[in-house]
């Protein structure tokens, strides 16, 4: 007969790589739930991201452009939009002032589906339910403190 296994505790050396590790779990967590709401219009992630950057900008956008602003830097951009062409969400064009770039712009459609999506802002908050306003204020000034002491 073996021994049951108890699990293991894991220690940590301070409570800054306490957080950073909590900071990750809850990221995974965050991104699967938000991933069953953009499933439901056959968008990932990373193609929602660029159609919200595209609707936010006043004008058409080259992938590098997009890349920049992308929450992913790491994104194969230019795939991405081939994927977003293909399913008739954003438009590629020859840039006029230079024909090596693309201009990529929002359709009306992909405009349609992000209205969609908007409507569902209920179920985003549904993911922090847990956090009182005051809460999410605090933990959205804890992570911009975090992520602006690095640039």
């Amino acid at each position: 007969m073996t021994e049951k296994r108890k699990p293991k505790i894991i220690t940590y050396s301070n409570e800054r790589q306490k957080a950073i590790v909590s900071i990750l779990w809850a990221y995974n967590w965050v991104i699967d739930k938000l991933r069953y709401i953009y499933e439901e219009e056959d968008l990932t992630l990373q193609q929602y991201n660029i159609l919200r950057i595209l609707r936010a900008s006043p004008a058409p956008l080259s992938t590098l452009q997009i890349r920049e602003q992308m929450l992913d830097k790491m994104s194969d951009t230019s795939r991405i939009v081939d994927r977003l062409v293909i399913k008739k969400l954003v438009k590629k064009v020859p840039c006029k002032g230079d024909k090596r770039l693309v201009d990529i712009t929002i359709t009306t459609k992909a405009v349609k589906v992000i209205d969609k999506l908007a409507k569902k802002e209920e179920h985003m908050d549904e993911i922090l339910k847990s956090l009182s306003l005051t809460e999410a204020k605090t933990l959205h000034k804890l992570l911009d403190k975090i992520s602006h002491f690095h640039h």
